[in-house]
Formats: C-alpha cells, structure tokens, sequence
C-alpha cells in the first residue's frame, strides 16, 4: 500500500500546456476532474501516445493533495513531456469501458488509503481494474497497482510480515527473466528506489514473471504477459521523488511513525549525507534513473 504527495495544481503546471485545475471548468471543487482533463497536441502536431492514470485515492484525499496521480504527472512531464494524460477515479465514479477508446497506456497508481485492495472498500478500484485487464490496453502499476493487478490475476497479497518499507527499497535482485526483460533495462542487481508500503504480492498469479525482490519483500518488479494483456508494475516507485515520500510520511497517516525520516527524505537528492543515511546516492534519485522502469514501459507503449 503507498501513495505519493505533492500538490495538484504543481503537478499540471509541469505540463504547460494544461491549465492549472483551479480554472478549468472540467475540474469539480475536490480537485478531480469531472470527466477528463483537455488535452492538447503536441507543438509540432505530431500524434501523442495518451495514457489514462487511475487514481487509487479517495476523492477527499486528492482534495488536500495526496493524489496518486501526482508522481506520475510530474515524472511523465519531466522524461516525456509530449505524454497526454486522462484522468480517473473509481472511488468518484466507476470507471466505464468506452473511456478506454484512445488510449495507449493505462497506469494503476500507488494509494494511501487503510484498505488493501482484498478489502470490501476497496470494491471500486477491483471493478476499474477489472475493466483495465479486459481491455488489451498496455497496463503500468505502481506498488498499490501492482497488488491490485495480481489479486485480479489471482494471486494474493497482505501485509508484510516484517512492517513497512519506507524510503528506500534497497538491494534488489534481478531474477535470470529480470536481467533479460525490457522493463528493467538499465538496471543491475543491488539497485534501490524510492518506496513506501505495508502490503506486498505474497503470491504471485500463475502466468506471470517476478523479475526482481529484495530481502523486505520477494516480488518487487513483475510482469504478466499472456494473451492480449501486458501488465508491467513494481513495488516500489519509479515515479516518486524521495521528497514525495518525505510528504506522506508528515502526513498524519498510515506513514507517520516513519516521520523521523523526512528531513533526510527531504534532502537527499542534493544532500549525499542525507542519502547515505537513506542507503542510496543522489546520483540514483535523479531523473531518468529512478525512473528506468516506468521510461521503459513509456517506450514499450510507444511503441519505441
């Protein structure tokens, strides 16, 4: 479980081409769009690759800031800014297959909710899931993603066992099918990434492949391709700054007995004392490394 912070309006100010929520009339007063967000072609008309993002907070979540969409805007903004982006919320309104028509990509994002995604309040996310995985669309989950997409796959997932891993995930290790898939390219066993989590993928679906894990949790990278579905998703967050997991673990939240960390969450990227203590390098927490992954998916979609 895990969710990334930030502020709404900065995010869409990444992109200039999106206007900021607070003006734009297809945004109700909690901050979600009331149906999608316009959307704009590139400067030189070239066609864009359009990527739905599905929130996997609660609407008054997203109202004080704490969207799961936020890490993937700004990162999208940042490594592929030509990247349309749609917005949904199945805890606002289920999400319906026709808003699949268009697009190239779909990411099931992190979350902070209390919830596992086995839960009865977790209903809502397990129906849009279930209208993804249908759809044949290229599919990215982050950490809450990821479980979501396995539980519907039928493999199962619960609280680890040894707490939460907050920070970093650190000293992964590929699997032999890790060190040859597409999605880790760049990457090389002993890698970290930003991460924040209580549950994990405890049993992965027959059919799919774990590329990578560390000693916190066994499945943090896979993938299931089989049929017309291509779901890639990690554990951890490709898409996060350590800055963002800095606001969550303020956040008075599931998070907050990690607040001791947040100063150096806060600093590492330009701080390498501060990173040490956190077990990485600001060289690793800058883009595009941190977010190899989530770049390789992008690629995979766009059919680069």
């Amino acid at each position: 479980m895990a969710g990334s912070g930030g502020n709404w309006t900065s995010c869409w100010d990444a992109n200039p081409h999106t206007p900021e929520p607070e003006n734009d009339p297809t945004f109700s007063r909690t901050g979600l769009p009331s149906l999608m967000p316009p959307v704009y072609p590139s400067e030189n008309g070239e066609i864009m690759t359009t990527i739905l993002i599905v929130e996997g907070n609660t609407p008054d979540m997203v109202a004080v800031g704490h969207a799961g969409a936020n890490g993937f805007i700004r990162t999208f903004s940042a490594v592929a800014p030509e990247v349309r982006i749609h917005l949904a919320n199945p805890y606002a309104a289920p999400l319906r297959p026709e808003e699949l028509h268009g697009i190239d990509g779909v990411v099931l994002t992190g979350s902070g909710v209390r919830w596992s995604v086995d839960a009865p309040e977790a209903a809502p996310q397990r129906a849009a899931a279930e209208v993804v995985l249908a759809s044949g669309t290229p599919v990215w989950g982050s950490c809450n993603g990821l479980q979501l997409a396995m539980l519907m796959l039928g493999g199962s997932v619960g609280a680890s066992p040894i707490g939460m891993e907050v920070g970093m995930a650190q000293n992964n290790a590929l699997t032999r099918e890790g060190v040859e898939h597409p999605m880790m390219a760049g990457r090389r066993s002993g890698f970290g990434v930003p991460c924040i989590h209580r549950d994990e993928v405890q049993v992965l679906p027959e059919g799919a492949t774990l590329l990578a894990g560390n000693g916190h949790s066994p499945v943090q990278a896979a993938v299931y391709e089989k049929g017309n579905l291509r779901f890639w998703g990690t554990q951890y967050h490709p898409e996060l700054s350590l800055a963002d997991i800095g606001v969550y673990v303020r956040a008075r939240g599931i998070f907050a007995d990690h607040a001791n960390l947040a100063d150096d969450l806060e600093l590492a990227e330009t701080d390498s004392t501060a990173a040490t203590r956190l077990g990485t390098h600001p060289d690793a927490l800058v883009l595009p490394q941190r977010s190899r992954e989530l770049s390789n998916w992008l690629q995979f979609v766009s059919g680069g």
